[in-house]
């Protein structure tokens, strides 16, 4: 059974840092895009960034771009989204989501995790 587990979200200021993980398990997910959603109360599910399993190059939505960096760790199955210079406009769940049938995530991902909470106070 596939599972993806994020950890890292909670509370920080505005100008915080932190830095979500999310743990892959029931297959190797080397050759699998890998990314991050989020989604703010009221308002669609949009893409945050995603890394490629082939060469780890990367994606970012204009609003993160410079702010925020997603990296991958084949070894530990594990994908991470340091984010920095946080704004009360990205406070959202912020879900995992991983992809086999292409190089970069789609809209509609195989795999999903559960979300983790990010909430930046202005």
């Amino acid at each position: 059974q596939v599972q993806l587990v994020e950890s890292g979200g909670g509370l920080v200021q505005t100008g915080g840092s932190l830095r979500l993980s999310c743990a892959a398990s029931g297959r190797t997910f080397s050759s699998y895009a890998m990314g991050w959603f989020r989604q703010a109360p009221g308002k669609e599910r949009e893409f945050v960034a995603d890394i490629r399993g082939i060469d780890s190059r990367t994606s970012y939505a204009d609003s993160v771009k410079g702010r925020f960096t997603i990296s991958r760790d084949n070894a530990k199955n594990t994908v991470y989204l340091q984010m920095n210079s946080l704004k009360p406009e990205d406070t959202a769940v912020y879900y995992c989501a991983a992809d086999s049938r292409g190089s970069w995530l789609p809209n509609r991902p195989d795999y999903w995790g559960q979300g983790t909470q990010v909430t930046v106070s202005s």
